[in-house]
């Protein structure tokens, strides 16, 4: 059901064309599907549905960018359109932000600061499209990439990092974790932190694993990139 709703979503978001909006569209039907599952205490529910999610945003908006979608009408369909045009730059050169510790780390942090915030404070409501924002840009670089390199299938597995990888998987889950805190007081329903300690240690180890394996192979992963783009 996730990856239909998922899917239709993106589909109601290019009939309006507004992009702004795109995100919302992509978040509300997950949202519903998480906080019904906590209601239920089906917590690993939530988060198996989360990632299913975050799996189908990632697939459609990686497809849509390959073959060239845009607004009806022309312009950018997703949000943050210099994100794509940075990480190409950096593919083509090898020099960015994405090899640049000193200025993806704090920027990392502060994501991973705002989105729990947003997370533990709206239950979700605003968490989750912030994170369909970064998914979407995200697959609109790699999309873009693939589509214009001369070996578009690895790169667009590729084009996925798998520091980023982890990030998303760390940021669902502490995001599911984090919107049962709100959700349980405006639903009436026993929740409490404390019995989700694991997914907690585990979602904060996978985002500190991100900068481990981003500080360690971006460098690499550039050139690699390059070559399979023939650049």
């Amino acid at each position: 059901m996730i990856v239909a709703v998922t899917i239709a979503s993106y589909l109601l978001a290019w009939l309006i064309g507004v992009s702004a909006l795109v995100p919302f569209l992509n978040a509300a039907p997950a949202w519903w599907l998480m906080a019904r599952a906590l209601r239920s205490s089906q917590v690993n529910r939530a988060i198996a549905v989360m990632l299913v999610w975050a799996a189908t945003l990632a697939v459609c908006a990686t497809t849509m960018s390959a073959f060239g979608w845009t607004r009806r009408g022309g312009g950018e369909l997703f949000l943050q359109s210099d994100y794509k045009r940075q990480m190409i730059s950096w593919v083509r050169t090898g020099v960015g932000p994405e090899s640049e510790p000193a200025t993806f780390v704090p920027r990392h942090l502060g994501y991973a600061a705002v989105f729990t915030a947003a997370a533990i404070s709206t239950g979700g409501l605003l968490a989750m499209p912030m994170g369909a924002v970064l998914m979407n840009s995200m697959g609109d670089y790699v999309g873009t990439l693939a589509a214009s390199g001369a070996h578009p299938v690895p790169l667009a597995v590729l084009g996925w990092h798998p520091w980023a990888i982890l990030r998303i998987v760390g940021f669902v889950i502490l995001g599911v974790v984090l919107s049962g805190v709100v959700l349980s007081r405006a639903w009436s329903f026993e929740y409490t932190l404390s019995a989700q300690r694991r997914w907690l240690a585990i979602g904060v180890s996978l985002l500190a694993i991100d900068i481990a394996l981003k500080w360690m192979l971006a460098p690499a992963w550039s050139p690699l990139l390059r070559g399979l783009a023939g650049w």
